[in-house]
């Protein structure tokens, strides 16, 4: 992993494997709900839940900071903690954790690389003991909203044409084919893409297993679609999760220094009354 930008945010199983018992580290696993967690779990290893733990149903927003202090404590984490997070669906939940932990500024936060699928694969130990620690402190920190898009920035960007989109959904999606992916609820009045957006799925920086590809692949896929880093870069999908995953993928693997997630994404953009759309497909990177 030594030719990515900023090596350290990843861990391999083997380095996790060797940490389990390390009191240093907090393992965390994210996920929709709970339920891979209580199949069985990395040992030693937290649940949090995307659906009730790290995100706002309400105020459809981040989890606001009050509450987000209560999971850190219950979870035994402190600021010094290393966090390792995992999850399924090749890390998409996991990459949103790591960007609001990063939103509120902890300082050291790394991704299982290949996440809970190559755990799996390769037989590592699993448990269904639910692990209890004891209750932390968590001084409240400066919010870092530079690393979020919002709406205003993005319709900003779009008029000014002044910054890189990515739409890292399906093609099906970016071409309004589909509003949404089987089976997920959440969704919008229209299909489409925002104008001049480039269409680079999040997958195509996965290798099978689950893990990142090289830095020189991930590079060529994105250069070839003309995101270069040359200019600022707001990535989006349908509601904030997998653009994460390549947000991670192209400000710390790549190094990009001004990359941002919009977590409003297509259930936000596709619902606005009058907002530009557009249908057209765009070849995609190999």
């Amino acid at each position: 992993m030594s030719d990515y930008a900023h090596p350290e945010v990843l861990v391999s199983t083997e380095w996790l494997a060797q940490h389990l018992a390390d009191p240093k580290v907090r393992i965390i696993e994210v996920d929709v709900d709970t339920a891979a967690y209580d199949g069985g779990h990395i040992p030693g290893a937290v649940a949090w839940s995307w659906k009730t733990d790290l995100s706002d149903a309400v105020r459809r927003d981040i989890t606001p900071w009050y509450q987000f202090e209560s999971l850190l404590t219950r979870s035994g984490i402190e600021p010094q903690t290393t966090i390792v997070i995992y999850g399924d669906n090749n890390n998409w939940f996991a990459a949103w954790a790591f960007w609001q932990l990063k939103i509120y500024r902890h300082a050291d936060v790394r991704l299982l690389n290949g996440g809970r699928k190559k755990w799996l694969a390769e037989g590592r130990d699993l448990t269904n003991d639910v692990p209890q620690y004891k209750t932390s402190q968590y001084p409240a920190p400066r919010e870092d909203f530079s690393i979020r898009a919002y709406l205003s920035d993005v319709q900003a960007a779009v008029k000014a044409k002044s910054k890189a989109l990515v739409d890292v959904r399906s093609p099906q999606e970016f071409s309004g084919e589909i509003l949404a992916p089987p089976g997920l609820p959440e969704t919008c009045q229209r299909g489409g893409h925002i104008p001049d957006a480039r269409n680079i799925p999040w997958g195509k920086t996965a290798n099978e297993d689950g893990t990142f590809k090289t830095a020189e692949e991930i590079k060529a896929i994105y250069d070839a679609e003309g995101v270069t880093g040359g200019k600022p870069i707001i990535t989006y999908c349908r509601i904030g999760e997998r653009s994460s995953h390549s947000w991670f993928a192209l400000k710390y693997l790549l190094g990009y220094k001004d990359v941002v997630n919009y977590d409003g994404s297509w259930t936000e953009w596709g619902n606005l009354v009058g907002a530009p759309v557009e249908r057209t497909a765009r070849s995609q990177a190999a």
